[in-house]
């Protein structure tokens, strides 16, 4: 399912044409945070973030009348260095590619995937930048 989502939004020009640090995988990344060592690309020649964004998965748990149903939460972690007009250009964007969508991986399958909440306004303390972070639930195939 990780890399279904990830696949969808990598793949939209328009989401990765915001952001222009790169979208990455907390799996795949050294600290499975943005930094400098763990994710060079992210940054400025001067050491400071571009807009960019961070797929983590929370949480997995048996959920709806199936036995095979579960409720997979993930968050985007949204960066930019100051202000928040990449950061809500991203949110809006990967709110459109993923609401209420569905996504089959591989021999899994997703029934639907909700928007759950965003935590808007906040500080990354310590990067010294913007920071947004939006949740979202999928009912999938536990197997």
């Amino acid at each position: 399912m990780r890399a279904a989502i990830y696949d969808l939004l990598s793949n939209d020009s328009t989401l990765m044409g915001v952001l222009t640090g790169g979208l990455y995988d907390a799996a795949d990344v050294e600290g499975g945070e943005i930094s400098r060592q763990g994710t060079p690309d992210a940054f400025d020649d001067n050491g400071e973030v571009l807009p960019c964004a961070l797929l983590r998965l929370t949480g997995l748990a048996p959920a709806g009348p199936s036995w095979h149903s579960a409720r997979l939460s993930f968050s985007l972690l949204f960066y930019q260095r100051s202000g928040y007009d990449s950061i809500d250009a991203a949110r809006a964007r990967a709110y459109a590619l993923l609401h209420k969508e569905r996504v089959s991986p591989g021999s899994g399958g997703c029934w639907e995937i909700d928007h759950s909440d965003d935590v808007m306004d906040v500080r990354d303390e310590a990067l010294r930048c913007s920071l947004a972070i939006s949740r979202y639930v999928a009912m999938v195939r536990r197997g």
